[in-house]
């Protein structure tokens, strides 16, 4: 997490990345799927934002709607900005959002092996993004993706260039594609769930490898996961997901103290305590996510809300803020009766 005087100089400057009432509904022969539903929030230079949520609720929908990644053949449609520097990264044509790709805005995945080409080896994956979008000449490529390698905490990375992904652990394949996105030098990475598959020990050398070169680069990060505990030492401010929209968003350290949105208690809830005794049952919040087909009225949560009441039945709650904070949250009666 950054420093009072990183933070200061971050708020001095527009904005790197703005998204504004973005909305991504995926076209089925069921109906219209609202899977990223009128979405705003801002990000500063060298910024982290974690957006956590429970599986399904839109984000990594989100995340590949801000890269352009998603179908274009009348399936998906779109409405909303996304301005990137100063640039509605929506109103860019193909060749000039592929510049953007890549060199501005970079993208670990959550499966490594998904991601890499299995059948080519590693050294070839990182000079040829390295020809391509950066126009090195095959020379200087290579040594300078046998620095990438070796920036990632890749032992010999000289000779790990020969090697194909299947011959490296999940957690080496994913210091390789975050090399593979940290190629082109990128003010932004979005990292969607990197350490899902990956042991505890090894998340958390992902986490610090992310954590030095974001410091090193000042490089703004959107770390995607449903784990409240990882984004805790994380992130600088949170945003907190729920069947499409965002019902709560703040600085990360008012979040773990001052949750408003019942939906975020109940995430806060389901990460297991160590100091619990053994075999003690962990929570788990009742109910499934809502259809997406078949949105209910009110709040989205209020089918599975403890605190539901008539209101939360019948009218959807706005994000609003608190009195003289940053701290916006969509609940008709937020936790600690707090009013907006």
């Amino acid at each position: 997490m950054q420093d009072p005087e990183t933070i200061r100089a971050s708020q001095e400057q527009p904005p790197l990345l703005e998204v504004e009432d973005l909305s991504t509904h995926f076209v089925t022969p069921r109906g219209i799927a609202r899977a990223v539903d009128g979405v705003s929030f801002k990000l500063e230079h060298g910024r982290v934002l974690g957006i956590v949520g429970e599986s399904g609720s839109g984000k990594s929908v989100l995340s590949r709607s801000i890269i352009d990644i998603l179908a274009h053949d009348g399936s998906v449609k779109y409405q909303g900005k996304v301005v990137f520097e100063g640039r509605d990264l929506r109103q860019l044509a193909p060749g000039e959002m592929r510049a953007v790709r890549g060199r501005e805005i970079a993208m670990v995945f959550q499966d490594p092996m998904s991601s890499l080409n299995p059948v080519m080896k590693i050294g070839r994956q990182l000079t040829e993004v390295l020809t391509r979008r950066c126009g090195l000449p095959s020379r200087p490529a290579r040594e300078r993706a046998i620095e990438l390698l070796g920036s990632v905490g890749i032992a010999d990375p000289g000779r790990q260039m020969g090697n194909y992904p299947m011959h490296l652990s999940g957690g080496m394949r994913q210091r390789v594609a975050i090399a593979i996105a940290l190629a082109g030098e990128p003010k932004l990475l979005i990292a969607d769930e990197p350490t899902t598959a990956l042991d505890v020990t090894i998340q958390g050398q992902i986490l610090q490898l992310l954590r030095q070169l974001q410091r090193q680069r000042n490089m703004a990060i959107i770390l995607i996961t449903h784990d409240l505990g990882i984004v805790a030492g994380f992130a600088d401010e949170v945003a907190v997901m729920y069947a499409g929209q965002i019902v709560e968003r703040c600085e990360t350290a008012e979040l773990l103290e001052n949750p408003r949105m019942p939906y975020t208690e109940a995430l806060m809830k389901s990460v297991p305590v160590m100091s619990d005794p053994p075999h003690t049952r962990l929570y788990s919040i009742p109910g499934l996510p809502p259809n997406l087909l078949k949105v209910p009225g009110g709040c989205r949560f209020h089918e599975r809300c403890t605190y539901a009441r008539d209101d939360c039945r019948e009218r959807p709650p706005q994000l609003v803020s608190m009195r003289g904070s940053d701290h916006h949250y969509a609940c008709w009666y937020p936790l600690a009766g707090t009013e907006p």
